[in-house]
């Protein structure tokens, strides 16, 4: 009897990681024209697939790198320059929400969705 509620257990413990493994944050995707993106896809590949934005808005992200202590021990930051990001809003027709794409180096970082009139 001990061996087999040890197999249950070990079949309890396999079944509760696989859910965990499946239910942890995956990347968002957006689907155009019968294919698809997703992050890490180049800017091209989702020009390529879904084609010239209807809106579109770019912006320098300062970056920042902690200076030396000062006298009182905090390290103020150091301007290091910018990151260009581009934003790009597909509206994706009636029943969709509309789909905001993050563009970084050349690499889309982030897709969201019902970004409308914020």
């Amino acid at each position: 009897m001990t061996q087999g509620n040890g197999f249950w257990r070990l079949c309890g413990l396999a079944a509760g990681l696989l859910l965990m493994a499946t239910s942890g944050a995956q990347a968002q995707s957006l689907r155009c024209n019968d294919t698809g993106v997703r992050e890490g896809d180049s800017r091209l590949w989702l020009l390529r697939t879904c084609g010239q934005p209807q809106l579109s808005d770019f912006y320098c992200v300062p970056l920042y790198y902690p200076g030396p202590p000062n006298r009182f021990g905090v390290s103020p930051p150091i301007a290091a320059g910018c990151l260009m990001t581009d934003e790009w809003l597909y509206e994706r027709g009636p029943g969709n929400l509309v789909a905001v794409v993050k563009i970084q180096n050349g690499k889309i970082v982030s897709i969201r969705y019902g970004e409308q009139g914020r």
